[in-house]
């Protein structure tokens, strides 16, 4: 049986400690998981903002990590990806443990996070390269990569633009672009449709699908259900830092004991969301 190790706690931390695999366990992390969770725990003061979240992706799923704003969704992506460390767990990313072997982790992986940090006064051409040789690509190689995506995601006119003179949607596709470059066995994407337009949304979901064909596992969180219905294979929820449900959307309908109710439906019922009512008769 694996017992993976946990990361000694801080000081600062309360004292919650995961429980261990149960006795008889198959071994962890699964051979064919591309993202697997052990107990992953985050604590900020006394807020658990993750609790003990075991979780597997499979290598060329697209999983949909949904949850309420505040339920852990960032934090456990961050964890993830070794943006931020645990107060207890671990995560693994082909088999690597990311905070054993946090380089070997971070070369499988492209981010796309919810809030871009980019240079502003790199163009949009040279973000992207600058990505490339970042990890080691060859330059030659390097450019045409760059050519090519700022093609398909349709920056070739702007290309050599500085970054802060770009849109919102502009910046999402050049970080997407980034984290595409080196091409990543995993693709995590923090709600990455958020500001870009129909026809840049329509161009990343088919690059996105063009991946998943490929082998490539991408990890998507997103406030968006009807994207999420559409796209995923699979989808977890997590709500106050503890995943609630976890399967493809048949098995989510069969567990919310309907056949025909939207994810966004199914998310409400399983989060036990209260439906507003009254409160606002001012302004009537």
């Amino acid at each position: 049986m694996y017992m993976p190790p946990t990361i000694p706690p801080d000081a600062s931390m309360p004292s919650v400690q995961p429980a261990p695999p149960p006795h008889g366990a198959a071994p962890f992390p699964p051979p064919d998981a591309a993202v697997a969770t052990w107990g992953l725990t985050r604590s900020f003061g006394p807020k658990i903002a993750v609790n003990g979240l075991n979780l597997a992706v499979r290598r060329g799923e697209f999983f949909g990590f949904l949850g309420p704003n505040g339920a852990g969704k960032s934090t456990t992506i961050k964890m993830m990806v070794g943006l931020l460390r645990p107060s207890f767990g671990t995560a693994f990313i082909d088999g690597v443990d990311v905070w054993r072997d946090p380089l070997a982790a971070k070369k499988l992986i492209g981010i796309l996070p919810e809030h871009l940090n980019l240079y502003e006064r790199l163009t949009g051409r040279e973000i992207i390269e600058f990505a490339g040789r970042l990890y080691d690509l060859p330059k030659d190689e390097t450019r045409h990569r760059t050519e090519s995506l700022l093609n398909v995601l349709m920056l070739t006119a702007d290309a050599d633009k500085l970054v802060v003179d770009y849109s919102v949607g502009m910046r999402k596709k050049a970080a997407l672009a980034a984290a595409l470059i080196h091409r990543p066995r995993v693709l995590f994407l923090d709600e990455p449709f958020e500001g870009i337009d129909p026809v840049s949304s329509r161009v990343i979901r088919d690059i996105l699908r063009d991946l998943t064909a490929s082998g490539t596992t991408i990890f998507f969180s997103s406030h968006i259900m009807e994207v999420v219905e559409r796209l995923c294979t699979r989808v977890g929820i997590i709500n106050a830092g503890q995943l609630v449900a976890e399967g493809t959307l048949a098995d989510l309908r069969q567990r919310a004991g309907t056949e025909n109710s939207s994810l966004e439906d199914i998310f409400l019922q399983l989060v036990g969301a209260d439906m507003r009512e009254g409160g606002l008769e001012w302004l009537e």
